[in-house]
């Protein structure tokens, strides 16, 4: 074991380790199963969506149903089809996915997010602009609990003076 007395010391041990230089070069490895496909489970309030992404026409298959009769206000489609465009990767990818939990809002958020996490495990190089549109991160919000003595989460009872 060396004898490190001073900062500087410390600084050329550190920066000499091979370890720190491989793991900032290592480009990222894409995961696909045995049928070519990348799966990712997305969330958002109270939906969860298990989503398997390949390579296709551009098909989206909803809980066994066209996305289009599964979402059917055309704002939902948007909201689902959004991680293609800013991926640049329209109509390239077959994805399949299966909801629960939440309403359709919540539930095509939670598509939006499993394609962009499943999108970016099948073409690491796509991770840039899917982050950098903040598709990857977990939308957090979900609705606040009821507490006693309360009418909602926060509205109270209405007051009476008389």
């Amino acid at each position: 074991m060396s004898d490190i007395k001073s900062l500087d010391d410390l600084k050329s041990a550190v920066s000499g380790t091979p370890a720190a230089v491989v793991e900032a070069d290592a480009p990222r490895a894409p995961q696909r199963d045995a049928q070519g496909r990348s799966y990712a489970t997305g969330k958002r309030k109270d939906a969860v969506a298990r989503v398997w992404v390949k390579p296709g026409s551009g098909k989206i298959v909803v809980n066994g149903k066209e996305m289009g009769t599964y979402f059917a206000r055309p704002v939902l489609q948007l909201i689902v089809n959004q991680p293609f465009q800013v991926a640049g990767v329209v109509g390239e990818f077959d994805v399949f996915a299966t909801v629960a939990g939440g309403g359709l809002s919540g539930q095509a958020g939670a598509v939006k997010h499993g394609i962009s996490k499943a999108l970016q495990l099948y073409e690491p190089s796509l991770r840039g602009a899917l982050k950098a549109a903040g598709f990857l991160t977990r939308d957090s919000r979900v609705v606040e609990r009821k507490k006693y003595g309360k009418a909602k989460a926060r509205r109270s009872f209405q007051f009476s003076k008389r």
